[in-house]
């Protein structure tokens, strides 16, 4: 992700010929330290966020460039305005008003959505999936409680039941205030909203339930990598009906990719329909793209690289509040077209 100044402003000039101004935001960068009172949050230096890893214990420090998920990088995005700062039982939660996308949610220092780029995650994330079975009527959704799940999957008149397991009911009540234009999904009168533990809901689902599960889920770090282990996409294979398809996301190919070809691998052993690998373009993510995987149990094939319900002909799909910003079935297809470095790193899955 990238930060910018708000341009050329009065200050120091450089240089003997045209005298180019200075703009403000190079010449805090210039400083030897920071201003102590921009200093509002742990992850917000002299007005900068960045995605941080804080370490244990009491004199915990922030480390920026030691995420295990993107070592040697550090992510920025300049701060407008801190609008929220707190912490659940599980996570810290920030929001802030970015100078460029928007407002911003990060938990335990690391950006989950961008209210300007959060369109290319949210739609993918749900019609990939949706689009690719006909008319399906039981969906659920792990994590997803910033709402953008729902709002798309409400898009989709033959959807009958909506479940959402979310383990976090602060982010949920975070989102509501500031965020509406997301958490408007969970007013659909469709949706059922379970907060606990994912993995237990799934255990205890009926074999054969959903039509589609979404896993709207962090990174696998810490307590979410069970997320991407074995016996939790075994549960997940149960309780899809025949046909019925998983979009669970996976990563960055350009960080992430023995993750990716780990994660293909287990689904390869437990879904016995198809498996893909698509991606999506979000400029506020670790290296500017994530990625999906797609699955599909035994029964009717499903042909991801085809929508077979594709959402230019869903009436309700462009009647919603809220139009497609990202989302169309062009896009669905390229998503599941891989770059050559990838299918030779993937090919012998």
């Amino acid at each position: 992700m990238g930060g910018s100044g708000s341009g050329a402003g009065s200050g120091s000039e450089v240089g003997g010929h045209g005298a180019e101004v200075v703009p403000s935001c190079c010449r805090k960068a210039m400083a030897s330290a920071p201003e102590s009172e921009a200093r509002q949050h742990a992850t917000v230096v002299s007005g900068w966020f960045s995605e941080a890893r804080s370490s244990s214990g009491g004199d915990a420090k922030v480390l920026y460039y030691n995420n295990p998920m993107w070592p040697g990088e550090a992510h920025s995005m300049k701060v407008e305005n801190i609008l929220y700062k707190g912490k659940s039982e599980y996570q810290e939660i920030l929001v802030f008003e970015s100078s460029i996308y928007g407002k911003v949610l990060a938990l335990d220092g690391i950006i989950q959505l961008t209210e300007k780029d959060e369109c290319a995650y949210q739609e993918m994330i749900t019609h990939l999936p949706l689009c690719s079975i006909p008319s399906p009527k039981k969906v659920l959704v792990i994590g997803g409680g910033d709402g953008g799940v729902l709002r798309e999957i409400s898009r989709h008149s033959s959807v009958d039941l909506i479940d959402i397991c979310e383990i976090d009911m602060l982010v949920i009540e975070v989102c509501k205030k500031f965020f509406p234009e997301l958490t408007v999904g969970f007013e659909d009168p469709r949706v059922h909203l379970h907060v606990g533990d994912a993995a237990e809901f799934l255990r205890n689902a009926q074999v054969g339930t959903y039509d589609a599960i979404i896993v709207d889920s962090s990174d696998p770090i810490g307590p979410a990598e069970e997320l991407v282990k074995k016996p939790f996409f075994e549960t997940i294979a149960r309780a899809l009906r025949p046909g019925g398809v998983l979009c669970n996301q996976a990563e960055s190919m350009w960080l992430h990719t023995h993750l990716i070809q780990d994660m293909l691998s287990t689904c390869f052993e437990v879904f016995k329909g198809s498996v893909h690998y698509a991606w999506t373009s979000v400029p506020t993510y670790p290296s500017g793209v994530i990625g999906f995987l797609l699955c599909s149990t035994d029964g009717a094939p499903v042909d991801f690289l085809n929508p077979i319900n594709p959402i230019e002909k869903l009436d309700e799909a462009l009647k919603t509040r809220r139009e497609l910003r990202f989302y169309n079935s062009e896009l669905h297809k390229a998503a599941l077209a891989l770059p050559s470095f990838l299918k030779r790193e993937l090919g012998h899955l």
